[in-house]
């Protein structure tokens, strides 16, 4: 196998990613050139350490302490996070495979696991969000019905944050389920 197979494979694989998959999802520009220079970084490392005594140890440390560092430095979502890794995963593969097809199946994987699993049709009815709501509620039963009323969808959880009984204001976390139209015509929410 070629010897810049494996770099050549990380290179294809991340900008697949990025900008295949992450950014006409998601759109964030400064999470592209982030995704692609960490993983253009580890890979440049990892093959160096490859050929050192040292080897997959410290490539493994150096994926620890990289990880610490980006998710400390600012507050990403959790998909952000999942292609923040895979960025990561793919620049150790390119950088510290082995000359068989394990770590090219791996990569092809990875990016195929963040594309079906990222996908917009998959769980499309399920959302969450943080809500104000311009009512301060202390009954949780209350609380759910109004939000099932005014997001027209079944809550399944809802976590209240912060009751203002002064200013009438409640903060919660809700995570609901989008009703199908011809469902709420007749104003029922299945359960």
């Amino acid at each position: 196998m070629s010897p810049l197979l494996l770099p050549a494979a990380d290179l294809v694989a991340i900008t697949l990613l990025t900008l295949g998959v992450y950014f006409p999802r998601h759109r964030r520009r400064d999470l592209v050139v982030a995704y692609l220079a960490v993983n253009v970084g580890v890979l440049a490392v990892a093959t160096v350490l490859a050929g050192s005594t040292v080897g997959a140890g410290l490539g493994l440390g150096l994926f620890g302490v990289l990880s610490i560092i980006r998710l400390r430095s600012t507050e990403l979502d959790q998909h952000e996070v999942a292609y923040y890794f895979s960025a990561l995963a793919l620049g150790l593969l390119g950088g510290l495979g082995t000359d068989s097809a394990l770590p090219l199946a791996l990569m092809a994987l990875v990016v195929v696991v963040l594309y079906a699993a990222g996908h917009p049709r998959l769980l499309r009815r399920y959302r969450q969000h943080a809500m104000l709501l311009d009512r301060a509620f202390t009954d949780e039963a209350a609380l759910t019905a109004h939000l099932e009323g005014v997001l027209g969808a079944r809550v399944h959880q809802v976590t209240v944050q912060r009751v203002d009984l002064v200013n009438d204001t409640t903060l919660v976390d809700v995570r609901y389920q989008v009703v199908e139209p011809a469902l709420t015509r007749f104003g029922a929410v299945p359960r």
